[in-house]
């Protein structure tokens, strides 16, 4: 039987998580390995300046105090007992649309098992506060049960996005690419009770490149949004103009 390990960055008590692993049951063997708190943002980073806590709730569930890919890097070396085939994280509250994957820690957890030689898809409902986490549960279950059929590069992972409506209203799939936002708007200062001047990172920028093919357009026309995502970050059509430029240096 498949063994599935669950993750995400809103943290163990995230009802998006219960709705994956729940629905994910119904095919395989459900591990849940999340953050203790809300570590949305949280990118791929690892925590290497302490060592990791766990805690086993009473659901079985297991929070870790770290970020998501510190869940995911632990869950798939087995130390919890599982030894997991595939990795699934979400479902995240709110967008993981273009610029966004950078800073995602959903995105980030899902890439984490593929770092580690294991397929991964992140699941996104696109509303901060989704009234329709069981429309991409759904998606989710589905996708799973087909991905040994699917043959992806290495380091690759599915950004999945859902459109927070009824499965039912929900028009089908697309494969998209990724489209980008503006820059977002400028920190928020702002003063404590005790009179200290703090400030408040910003939210996203709106969408600017948002056209057909992108994965904006796919959620704004009630299509899911299914994104092939890598990190070789290397701009390749640049480097032949890298290289004449160090020429006449």
């Amino acid at each position: 039987m498949m063994q599935i390990l669950v993750s995400n960055d809103d943290g163990v008590t995230a009802p998006g998580l219960k709705a994956l692993a729940e629905q994910l049951k119904t095919i395989a063997k459900v591990q849940v390995i999340a953050p203790d708190r809300n570590r949305s943002a949280a990118s791929n980073a690892l925590t290497l300046d302490k060592p990791l806590s766990s805690y086993v709730h009473s659901n079985g569930y297991i929070s870790i105090d770290g970020t998501p890919t510190d869940c995911v890097n632990l869950g798939v070396a087995g130390i919890f007992g599982i030894t997991p085939d595939v990795i699934v994280s979400g479902i995240n509250a709110g967008a993981n649309l273009g610029d966004d994957v950078l800073y995602s820690g959903t995105v980030a957890a899902a890439m984490e098992g593929r770092t580690l030689g294991l397929p991964g898809i992140a699941i996104s409902v696109v509303n901060a506060h989704p009234n329709h986490y069981a429309s991409a549960a759904i998606v989710a279950r589905d996708l799973v049960r087909k991905l040994k059929s699917l043959n992806v590069a290495p380091r690759t992972v599915l950004n999945v996005n859902v459109p927070d409506l009824p499965i039912e209203q929900i028009k089908g799939i697309h494969v998209t690419r990724l489209g980008h936002r503006a820059v977002s708007q400028s920190p928020v200062e702002c003063t404590d009770p005790r009179g200290v001047v703090r400030h408040w990172i910003a939210g996203v920028g709106s969408a600017i490149d948002n056209g057909p093919g992108t994965d904006f357009y796919a959620i704004e026309q009630g299509f899911v949004s299914i994104t092939p995502v890598h990190f070789d970050m290397t701009h390749y059509a640049v480097m032949n103009n890298l290289e004449d430029w160090l020429e006449n240096i």
